[in-house]
């Protein structure tokens, strides 16, 4: 009985070609790293030299184009993924890892895209009158260094040709045999299931960027009470980017609301859950309610949506559970109201530069406590110039190093004087060690304004018959002071009907407040409890239609719980400056 030697060996290279696939190829969902791995592989255990060239749209995530036709003038938009050579510096190629990569029409690189089908070119030839006519710089390269015997395989997935993979012999005298082609088919296809997944987690992630991108804010404004500055950094990790978002609301009374918060996952999953409960922070933040009770119908909001979208069929069971910092900012009075639903503290740095995270109490993630732990809020005055820092723990936690001291180096590079919000943003983020994090980067920086006496204006008003009277009085005069004698009539009737509604419906005692900040904003505090809403009184009725005066005269109106009552206001635009 005889053995054929040469096969038996050929059988054991195909074998370990083929372990070392397992072991070295795809280690990342990076196609270009999973490209060069793949060359790395082939060289020297089956080529001296390999190529691998992938279409330029796999970088995006996509699908490459339709196949390139064996004689048209169309030419294939790849570009060099990996190379490899036993040859330092690789002198066999003419083209960088990353650049473009030229392919003559009517060449073996052409039929190969368009049939899908391997080519074996056991001797290389390279003479004048073949394709490498029509390619100068790799016929140059080809015989400087006597390239000899070459195969091309298509990179194959999901019935799409994603590249080619390129083998040629330059050292090893012995041409590719049909066992070669079957090793280097065997190799590529293997790297071509790593590389249509790196595709699809390209398109995933640049999906989950583009709608995170699309959901957060842009031109961020805190109007009178606030200058901020932010910036936003995604993970650099293969479960994608996170849902961390953050927002500044103008609300009433020249306030301000400021959140951030984070979404637990990775994903499109994550950052739609994020645009999700965004937007409803925004809709519970205009119904001016207190930061704890955004916070518990936040809560429900998280619960509800785990609910629907629990056991419904063919879908993915949602992203469930998120963090948040919610804060009012009144700069009428300095003071800052705060709740946290298991989120960071946020640094607050006074004005001598002094940084401090307050103890507030956590309260537990959005829709992880079941609705039996209760968010509480804390108020605390600020001094004009503070500076207020909110951020997601992928500023200040990561695997080297636990979240205190994360904080403690987040508070050193917050208190250095004498910066704009956004240089100390940026200082920030290079103080702070983000490069490559493993999630979600975000830091919001608001620094705080008082409003001067000035600007605001109020009064105690006798609960008496003529309380109408009185308010329109110091109104005028008030308005006057300030040249805004243009809305004395609008304004006289936006408070006249507005202490109506608080006389007949509510009890003393009475408050007056007029602000004057980007709006005209007129105030009514009452000690009653009752929630005051728009009535479509009949033609032949007397009353009921205040309300629906003072909405039609302001920009906006509304109103808000108050210690021992309740505040009903109107806005009013003032007229733009003079540029």
């Amino acid at each position: 009985m005889s053995v054929d030697v040469t096969n038996s060996e050929r059988t054991c290279a195909r074998r370990a070609a083929l372990n070392q696939a397992s072991s070295r190829i795809g280690s990342t969902l990076d196609v270009w790293q999973t490209g060069q791995e793949l060359a790395d592989v082939a060289v020297p255990l089956l080529a001296d030299y390999a190529v691998v060239d992938l279409a330029e749209s796999l970088r995006f995530g996509e699908e490459p184009s339709a196949r390139i036709g064996a004689t048209s003038n169309h030419l294939a938009d790849l570009c060099r993924a990996g190379l490899a050579s036993i040859h330092p510096g690789i002198p066999e190629s003419p083209w960088a890892r990353g650049e473009t990569v030229f392919i003559p029409p009517s060449s073996p690189f052409t039929s190969v895209l368009h049939s899908g089908k391997s080519h074996l070119e056991q001797v290389l030839d390279a003479s004048p009158g073949t394709w490498l006519d029509r390619d100068p710089e790799r016929a140059r390269t080809t015989r400087e260094n006597r390239m000899h015997s070459l195969m091309i395989v298509p990179i194959r997935a999901r019935r799409s040709v994603l590249g080619v993979a390129v083998f040629i012999r330059t050292e090893d005298p012995v041409p590719f045999q049909e066992d070669d082609l079957l090793i280097a088919e065997e190799l590529v296809t293997r790297a071509a299931l790593y590389l249509d997944n790196a595709r699809q987690y390209a398109r995933e992630h640049a999906q989950s960027l583009a709608l995170q991108h699309h959901l957060l804010p842009h031109g961020l404004s805190g109007g009178v009470a606030v200058d901020v500055a932010s910036r936003y950094l995604p993970a650099d990790t293969e479960a994608g980017v996170g849902g961390d978002w953050f927002d500044v609301i103008q609300l009433s009374g020249a306030r301000v609301g400021l959140v951030v918060g984070d979404v637990i996952g990775h994903g499109i999953g994550a950052a739609a859950t994020m645009g999700q409960l965004r937007t409803a922070v925004r809709t519970l933040a205009d119904l001016d309610l207190p930061p704890d009770e955004v916070l518990r119908h936040l809560d429900d909001n998280v619960r509800r949506l785990a609910e629907e979208g629990d056991g419904a069929p063919g879908c993915v069971p949602p992203v469930v559970g998120a963090t948040c910092l919610y804060a009012v900012y009144d700069p009428a009075t300095g003071r800052c109201t705060l709740a946290r639903a298991g989120h960071p503290p946020p640094a607050i740095i006074d004005p001598r530069g002094q940084a401090t995270f307050p103890d507030l109490p956590s309260g537990a993630p959005l829709g992880l406590g079941l609705g039996l732990v209760p968010f509480e809020a804390v108020e605390m005055d600020l001094p004009e110039g503070s500076l207020l820092a909110f951020y997601t723990d992928g500023l200040v936690e990561s695997r080297d190093a636990d979240i205190d001291a994360g904080m403690q180096r987040l508070g050193a590079a917050l208190t250095q004087p004498d910066q704009s919000l956004e240089n100390l943003c940026s200082s920030v983020m290079e103080a702070v060690p983000t490069q490559a994090p493993t999630d979600d980067v975000t830091l919001l920086l608001a620094r705080t304004h008082i409003l001067n006496a000035a600007q605001t204006a109020s009064w105690d008003l006798p609960t008496e018959p003529t309380i109408a009277r009185t308010a329109r009085h110091v109104v005028n005069r008030q308005l006057s002071e300030w040249g805004l004698e243009h809305l004395e009539a609008t304004t006289e009737l936006i408070v006249s009907e507005l202490l109506t509604n608080a006389v007949r419906h509510s009890v003393g005692p009475f408050r007056l407040r007029l602000i004057q900040h980007h709006a005209l904003t007129c105030e009514v505090y009452d000690a009653g409890l009752w929630h005051p809403h728009i009535r479509h009184s009949g033609t032949k009725e007397e009353h009921g239609r205040g309300l629906f005066l003072v909405a039609q005269l302001s920009r906006r109106w509304g109103f808000r719980l108050a210690t021992g009552g309740k505040l009903v206001w109107a806005e009013q635009d003032l007229p733009q400056a003079d540029p």
